[in-house]
């Protein structure tokens, strides 16, 4: 089919009115098709979503840390980062869009914008914002503004101990989220809790709790905004300022509105408001939110993809190139970029990475992600080993890579020792799903993925343990559904109610 056959459309509007959903339909009446989703959690939910519909061997999942290929894939769900640039599908979609904008991530989904096609249908999926600087830079792009069907109402300030049931409290921070947990575990019984460093296992965990009724809580960071369409009445913000990876800053009434978008489902209506120490929202934010009306994004994220591997001087020097196009400002030095220009300084690697292949080799492990977030020196030290290691032997060494995977395979511990567990286990699951780079790859992915299983589920078990106090729970609940309670007291005096211990 020819080029100007082809739809290519922009699906724009607020949160929860099924612009992914749509996508997913539209992806499922093509014979083949790839979407990018911002997050690996989101990217598993919708990956299931179409196995359900066309079955395992019909449905691709390609993340940093997973990587599920069968031989007749026809369906690609995928992180926007890890999206496969040359198989050809007939549909492309990306969703969120306005993570353009974003000067972390901007410049891979700005890339995507303006360069990944469907050979018969393209969709932009995302915010309103985006209309006017994806009108100026693609043309004849079809625009469909999809609206709420229910309405968002600010409620002011609410005390956390005075929370509605089916409620949301979002912070920006690990200590902050654990603070709220804690408190509505005194006081309502406990809360689920959901942030992005949650494996899928744990998050999906968690939500139940919430879905079933065992909590009527949950307790988020900015995650939630995306995705995770969940039952819930009312979002409180405990925060407005987050650290962005460079400072801490107010977040943007756009930002704001991703989140509290998630209280309220098809027809019943939400509502959203602040909680704790967070200040009252001021009336021009309110409105906004509220309307859906937000300033238009002006300039997008962006960095040369057209690389030069002749030298590591050529390559630096394209991806320090700047666009000739005003909407485009270039992006600040991503983490790669930054570890690539740390590296070339080492004598050792510099002399390695001395031809084409061996430059472009340097520049995929550069691609590693820090999720250990130990310090950037570790981190590029690490980085360096694993391109010696491909270099000198065109795979890891497998006996390095068992020490390092068995030094964090351990389940004991508190919250914050499994997540760091957690957060390294990603790092090794990374480099086994990369294609030629260890020896045995099924082994390797099927054993570091036992790994992230063992300690997502030992972690789920630490924040259920801290975070929720059963009896509480179990009392809230029966006595919410007005069901009469069972108790009783044993020969040794000791009272339960529905079988748990009370005193």
């Amino acid at each position: 089919m020819s080029h100007y056959q082809s739809r290519l459309a922009a699906i724009l509007g607020p949160t929860n009115t099924g612009k992914t959903h749509y996508a997913i339909e539209r992806m499922l009446a093509r014979n083949s098709g790839i979407i990018g989703l911002p997050l690996r959690l989101l990217a598993r939910e919708v990956y299931d979503k179409v196995v359900a519909l066309r079955g395992l061997s019909s449905v691709a999942l390609v993340t940093g840390e997973e990587r599920i290929v069968p031989v007749k894939a026809r369906y690609w769900v995928c992180t926007v980062e890890a999206m496969p640039q040359d198989i050809g599908a007939e549909f492309v979609a990306i969703d969120e869009i306005q993570l353009c904008g974003d000067p972390e991530r901007g410049h891979v989904f700005t890339d995507r914008l303006l360069n990944m096609r469907g050979s018969m249908e393209t969709l932009f999926l995302g915010a309103d914002t985006m209309r006017k600087v994806i009108g100026q830079l693609i043309p004849n792009v079809e625009f469909i503004f999809r609206s709420r069907f229910s309405d968002l109402e600010y409620t002011g300030t609410k005390k956390t101990s005075r929370m509605p049931s089916r409620s949301a409290i979002v912070g920006f921070s690990v200590d902050n989220v654990y603070a709220v947990a804690e408190l509505l575990r005194r006081q309502k019984g406990g809360a689920a809790v959901v942030m992005g460093a949650l494996s899928p296992r744990t998050r999906n965990a968690q939500v139940e709790l919430y879905q079933n009724g065992d909590v009527d809580y949950l307790v988020a960071t900015d995650a939630i905004g995306m995705g995770l369409n969940l039952d819930i009445n009312h979002v409180a913000f405990s925060s407005l300022t987050k650290f962005d990876g460079r400072r801490m800053r107010y977040l943007m009434p756009n930002e704001l509105a991703q989140i509290a978008g998630r209280a309220g489902r098809h027809l019943n209506s939400g509502t959203f408001g602040v909680t704790g120490e967070a200040p009252k929202l001021d009336q021009e934010v309110v409105e906004a939110i509220e309307n859906h009306k937000f300033a238009p994004l002006k300039k997008l994220q962006w960095r040369n993809s057209r690389l030069e591997f002749g030298t590591t001087n050529s390559l630096i020097n394209s991806l320090d190139k700047s666009s000739e196009d005003i909407l485009l400002i270039k992006a600040q030095p991503a983490e790669d970029f930054r570890t690539l220009t740390t590296l070339v300084e080492d004598g050792e690697v510099s002399a390695r990475a001395s031809d084409g292949p061996s430059v472009k080799l340097l520049w995929e492990t550069c691609g590693i992600p820090d999720f250990r977030g130990v310090s950037f020196t570790d981190h590029t030290s690490l980085v360096s080993k694993i391109f010696n290691f491909l270099h000198e032997k065109g795979e890891v060494s497998e006996i390095w890579l068992a020490q390092k995977i068995a030094n964090i395979d351990k389940t004991g511990g508190d919250i914050d020792t499994i997540s760091k567990r957690l957060a390294f286990i990603r790092t090794w699951t990374y480099i086994c799903q990369r294609k030629g780079w260890v020896q045995n790859e099924s082994y390797w992915r099927e054993e570091t993925r036992a790994v992230e299983d063992r300690l997502s589920d030992a972690l789920h078990g630490a924040l259920t343990q801290r975070f929720i106090d059963r009896r509480t729970s179990l009392l809230m609940r029966r006595l919410k559904q007005k069901e009469s309670l069972v108790a009783e007291v044993d020969t040794k005096g000791e009272v339960t109610i529905e079988g748990e211990f009370v005193g």
